[in-house]
């Protein structure tokens, strides 16, 4: 006799407060001599680093996310109508990391030290959590419950009488609890007079998160 089952997905729900900034900061520049362009990497590099560690950053904490270096050209019709390609220089392409607290002064103090950046590099903002494991156990708890609410009520609307779990599918992939709240975000810096730095009023949202599990019972 074929045993008699019920599969149910759950959904668990999250919103989660972030603690977290991730900062990636890229500087980038073209030389038409290669070792022109290894030696303005190595400078523009350094010196966003020494402005970093000026309000307290660790170097090795300064992290490289890519470092690239590619051969540019400028592409054009000639007077013969075909398209052709003239060497520009060489280009390269750092792209950094640094975590910190998420906070609108700790962020302020960032931006305002890398404006004052000879490198002008740019910058994109993530807000995430020091400690996903912890969520992502919670998320579990919580789409676990969620699928046996719903069993529960599927059982009884049948019926039948919920049994025991069979068995339980989930993916145990990386869950990514961030979010990025500044795309096109033009900066405004309010001077604290109490200290030579400079925050930025903005109110972060809970970042929502869901996770799913399907579970198997038997029913009698």
């Amino acid at each position: 006799i074929m045993e008699r089952t019920i599969r149910v997905t759950g959904k668990g729900k999250l919103a989660v407060k972030p603690d977290l900034i991730e900062l990636t900061l890229s500087i980038k520049d073209i030389k038409k001599e290669y070792d022109e362009l290894l030696k303005r990497s190595s400078s523009a590099t350094n010196e966003v680093k020494e402005l970093l560690e000026k309000i307290g950053f660790e170097r090795k904490n300064i992290k490289t996310k890519s470092f690239d270096i590619n051969i540019e050209y400028d592409s054009y019709r000639d007077k013969n109508d075909k398209w052709v390609e003239e060497f520009k220089g060489y280009s390269f392409i750092h792209k950094m990391k640094i975590e910190f607290e998420a906070s609108n002064k700790m962020l302020g103090r960032v931006l305002y030290t890398l404006s004052k950046s000879t490198s002008y590099p740019s910058f994109s903002i993530s807000y995430t959590v020091s400690n996903p494991e912890k969520y992502k156990n919670k998320l579990l708890e919580n789409a676990i419950n969620n699928s046996k609410e719903k069993a529960i009520v599927l059982a009884n609307a049948s019926g039948v009488k919920l049994g025991n779990i069979l068995s339980i599918d989930y993916s145990w992939s990386e869950l990514r609890i961030s979010s990025s709240p500044f795309e096109n975000k033009k900066w405004f810096f309010e001077e604290d007079n109490n200290e030579s730095d400079y925050v930025i009023d903005v109110e972060i949202d809970d970042i929502d998160v869901t996770d799913t599990v399907t579970v198997i019972w038997n029913i009698e």
